[in-house]
């Protein structure tokens, strides 16, 4: 994530960070390596301070593609995948750079590496664009990761919100998805006792708990 005391969060599309990022991807690798993870968020970063986005905006992509071309040939030679995930900038970070699944697929076409995909959490790309089943089957051949948390609380799946999760995992079971789905969000309470959406939802597909 670079340096957080000085705000930055991520350093991937930063002009003239090039050298800290290849640092911290080579300790992201290291420690990947020693707990058997085969997938690492390459985090884009913000627009710097004073600058406009608009003014900044092919500088950053440019730093991006060159970064995750460099990042992708590290990644083949550990069989790991780069994940890109864009995270809204109308609620969570005004400042992030990388805000959409489409302007992450557009990155994604320019540096066609096929071990780079996106890493599409449903928080973020409920509040950029809605519109998420036609989304997922859009970009679902680039999905590498999917995380989950309600919106507009950006709590469990369950707690009150605009999102169904029940049509949303059937869906991307519909779609064929095998990967993960991160929790991503900030418990209301006890953790066990907010995983009851889960053992909810495995009892309506005839799964025992664990099973």
């Amino acid at each position: 994530p670079g340096d957080p005391e000085a705000g930055e969060l991520g350093l991937a599309a930063v002009p003239g960070r090039q050298a800290a990022f290849r640092q911290g991807l080579e300790a992201a690798v290291h420690y990947a390596r020693a707990v058997g993870c085969p997938r690492i968020h390459v985090m884009a970063g913000r627009v710097p301070l004073g600058t406009d986005r608009a003014a900044v905006a092919g500088e950053m992509e440019t730093t991006f593609i060159e970064n995750l071309r460099y990042t992708a040939d590290l990644l083949s030679q550990e069989d790991m995948i780069g994940l890109l995930e864009p995270i809204n900038n109308r609620i969570t970070d005004p400042r992030y750079y990388l805000n959409t699944p489409h302007q992450a697929a557009a990155i994604l076409e320019k540096v066609g590496r096929p071990n780079l995909k996106l890493q599409l959490d449903l928080f973020h790309c409920q509040i950029m664009d809605g519109n998420l089943s036609r989304n997922l089957e859009t970009y679902f051949p680039l999905i590498g990761h999917i995380q989950i948390a309600q919106v507009p609380g950006r709590h469990e799946p369950d707690s009150p919100g605009e999102l169904n999760f029940p049509y949303i995992f059937e869906l991307l079971e519909s779609l064929g998805y095998t990967g993960y789905v991160g929790c991503e969000y900030a418990p209301k309470g006890d953790t066990l006792e907010g995983l009851g959406w889960l053992r909810s939802y495995w009892e309506s597909r005839g799964l025992q708990h664990g099973g």
